[in-house]
């Protein structure tokens, strides 16, 4: 009967394992660089087709501050043709919930994943994909600070950035 039981928990310990790591949220930024790219040759790019945002004053920003950023590493906009890459990016914002807090309140936050992608303009194979989820302010004249410190800090990860550190 006792083994029974051990038996039983332990299966149980493993069918749940997965569900309460899996609510463990990691918030941050992950980049994914394809081997053997040198990032450092990129000298123009074209925006391509993404998922942006819903709001298209939000969307414009986004697409700004990433200009801008593509920009500062050297890299010329062009229109018309395809570019050294192909950029696009993609947004979503979802409420989290801080189970930690008392559980009669709202514990609900907002965060936000932005996605910046880089492609081959031929096969448009992605060669990087910078990516951050965090918790951020959408209250009226915070999102795009937020917005412009996501991607700020999106780029500081960009691969020749990551070789001079």
């Amino acid at each position: 009967m006792i083994k029974h039981a051990i038996a039983v928990l332990g299966v149980t310990g493993l069918v749940l394992s997965p569900v309460v790591l899996a609510q463990v949220t990691k918030y941050g930024v992950t980049v994914t660089a394809q081997k053997n790219v040198d990032f450092s040759k990129f000298a123009t790019y074209s925006w391509t087709t993404g998922r942006g945002a819903y709001l298209k004053a939000t969307d414009a920003h986004i697409k700004a501050a990433i200009d801008r950023e593509l920009a500062a590493l050297g890299m010329k906009k062009v229109e018309g043709a395809p570019g050294d890459v192909l950029v696009l990016y993609q947004s979503l914002t979802r409420s989290d919930i801080n189970l930690k807090g008392d559980i009669s309140a709202d514990n609900s936050y907002p965060v936000g994943t932005l996605v910046v992608a880089l492609l081959q303009p031929s096969d448009h194979k992605e060669l990087l994909r910078l990516r951050t989820d965090k918790p951020i302010d959408v209250a009226p004249g915070k999102l795009e600070a937020e917005i412009d410190a996501a991607v700020t800090e999106l780029f500081e990860r960009y691969p020749t950035r990551s070789k001079k550190k």
